[in-house]
């Protein structure tokens, strides 16, 4: 049993990533970020200013607007249009969750496709099922895939089952599987016998956010366990959909909560974001 260690992993990725940033600053190019928070959501801040701290890091240009949860859909779309012209943002993150009274769809569809580095409007969605290589890929699931890659299993063939059907995890994760060549299971709720579904993977990911939902019965010896849950017990400690210490004997590899996928997450906002800078100056040089 291995432990897969996201951290370790993000760093590796990031060090990459902030020699590819010092390459563009050399030609007069900065990678920037525009991150909204709508609210004071104390997840969504936290996440928030890990995303600013990582930019600073890396020596990205990023800004950080703070709107207060009363603010209309439309002054919203207001601050949405301004990014989208603005020639020093290279990607717009809107955080979700939004208030109620503002439609998320709008939100994410008002970003241009070229500046959406969350990879969550339609067109980068259908880029993605086309197997296009100029969409953004949803940064979770891209984290999963290299996590995955990391291990040096051969994708190619393997069944993977993913637990949760999310658009934001789920689909696109099985998505990125499938044009790997693997055979993807989707379960979910509705599932009947998901034990019988999770047993068969060679690559089990769950994401449905139940915590301690997987247990040691239901995973195949020598399977790779990626958890992406983020739950919090009674007690106030952080545990993930998988049963963590009842599993980690019998997998090949594991990943932990917290320190696996998360970690992933961020650095592969960054590489968007950086992707996304490359594009406009190939765009330029075009022009």
């Amino acid at each position: 049993m291995a432990v897969l260690d996201g951290k370790q992993i993000a760093r590796e990725i990031r060090e990459k990533l902030a020699k590819e940033i010092q390459d563009l600053k050399q030609e007069g190019i900065v990678p920037g970020l525009a991150v909204i928070l709508v609210g004071d959501h104390p997840a969504s801040r936290s996440y928030v200013l890990a995303k600013e701290r990582t930019c600073k890091e890396l020596g990205m240009h990023s800004v950080l607007t703070e709107l207060p949860e009363s603010i209309s859909e439309n002054e919203l779309l207001q601050y949405i249009q301004a990014f989208n012209n603005d020639e020093q943002i290279d990607g717009i993150l809107v955080q979700l969750p939004l208030p109620s009274h503002i439609s998320e769809s709008k939100v994410i569809e008002a970003i241009l496709p070229e500046k959406d580095v969350d990879g969550f409007h339609p067109i980068n969605i259908g880029r993605m099922h086309a197997g296009d290589e100029q969409a953004f890929i949803p940064c979770t699931p891209l984290g999963i895939l290299e996590m995955v890659k990391q291990t040096g299993e051969d994708i190619s063939g393997k069944h993977v089952v993913v637990v949760g059907r999310s658009n934001l995890v789920g689909k696109p994760a099985g998505q990125l599987f499938l044009q790997e060549n693997a055979t993807v299971t989707f379960c979910h709720s509705r599932t009947n016998n998901l034990r019988e579904q999770t047993l068969q993977a060679d690559i089990l990911i769950a994401a449905v956010g139940k915590p301690n939902l997987i247990t040691e019965d239901m995973v195949k010896a020598g399977a790779v366990v990626i958890d992406v849950g983020v739950n919090r017990k009674e007690n106030g400690k952080l545990c993930g959909d998988v049963d963590y210490e009842a599993i980690k004997p019998k997998a090949k590899h594991i990943t932990p909560v917290p320190g696996g996928v998360g970690p992933m997450t961020i650095t592969m906002l960054m590489n968007n974001t950086v992707l996304a800078s490359k594009w406009r100056k190939k765009l330029k040089e075009v022009h």
